[in-house]
């Protein structure tokens, strides 16, 4: 871990530097060099001490022993410089060691805050995620239902359109039919009063056809009346009579063309020697006389005709 050897270098690095120290120190030091032996009198000083001054041998050992009291402090001083220094190596190593016992718990403490704040990193990491998709979800919904709402509005829309054209085109419609019925009833109307005219100018028509066909019947009538009279006088002036005859008819059917000319006759009662005389007059005669007015043609084209014999 990058925390874990960001402690470790400078932890072996002290270490190793406080190690070679107490080990320099405890070079320096034999402990097991012993002091200097104190010189030993001959024994021939010992043989000449008996004519030196009493006062020369006890300066000597004044000095002597100086001597050796000097080497025995030194040596103190030399331990106890060896134990101070051992001392302040052991304090060093010691607070070397709470030093890094410290960075440990620093290096612990700031990984486990490094390990919190990445959870809590990760923990604000996944709420993160959790609220944009909350977010994302709700913007969907959001987004569907302006979708729906814009869908209902535009439905609503075309509804409205569409009702609307339904109400022009129902009164359009109306007003179409109110039109028609209108035109209809002028229609009925005109064709009433149109009726009407042609009624009363067949009313009027009639009467006058009435009026002249009564004239004209009359007409007619007289025309059938006149062609009758000159037929039965033109079959009368070819008529051959005698005495037996008098006082004696002879009813006849002529048919005609409308050139006059006798298409048939036949007769249809009365006396057989007149009829017999009377048909013999019509067919010597050939034609005769008839109406070039078709009205009355048509009333002679087929005539029943009495013949009664004249005597001058």
């Amino acid at each position: 871990m990058p925390q874990n050897s960001n402690f470790s270098v400078p932890l072996l690095i002290s270490l190793v530097i406080h190690v070679g120290a107490i080990a320099a120190l405890a070079v320096s030091v034999d402990f097991d060099k012993k002091p200097p032996a104190l010189p030993q009198a001959s024994s021939e000083p010992k043989l000449k001490a008996v004519v030196v001054d009493s006062k020369a041998v006890a300066q000597k050992v004044a000095e002597i022993r100086k001597q050796k009291a000097d080497a025995a402090k030194r040596e103190r001083d030399r331990q106890a410089e060896l134990q101070r220094k051992l001392d302040a190596a052991r304090k060093a190593r010691q607070k070397e060691q709470d030093r890094i016992k410290k960075l440990e718990q620093q290096r612990k403490q700031k990984q486990a805050e490094a390990a919190k704040a990445s959870a809590a990193a990760r923990a604000a990491k996944l709420k993160e995620q959790q609220e944009k998709q909350k977010a994302a979800a709700a913007e969907k919904v959001r987004k569907q239902k302006e979708l729906e709402q814009r869908a209902a509005e535009k439905a609503a829309k075309a509804a409205a359109i569409k009702r609307k054209k339904e109400e022009l085109a129902a009164q359009k419609a109306e007003a179409e039919r109110k039109r028609k019925e209108a035109e209809a009833r002028k229609k009925r109307e005109a064709e009433a009063a149109r009726k009407k005219q042609e009624d009363d100018l067949a009313k009027a028509l009639q009467a006058e056809q009435a009026a002249l066909s009564k004239t004209r019947s009359r007409q007619v009538l007289s025309e059938v009346a006149k062609y009758k009279a000159l037929i039965t006088q033109t079959i009368k002036r070819n008529l051959v009579v005698d005495p037996s005859m008098n006082g004696k008819t002879c009813r006849v059917n002529i048919r005609l063309a409308q050139d006059g000319f006798v298409i048939s006759s036949k007769t249809i009662g009365g006396d057989s020697v007149v009829c017999r005389a009377t048909k013999t007059a019509i067919t010597k005669a050939g034609r005769l006389p008839i109406s070039p007015d078709a009205n009355v043609y048509e009333q002679m084209k087929n005539i029943n005709l009495e013949v009664s014999p004249e005597f001058n």
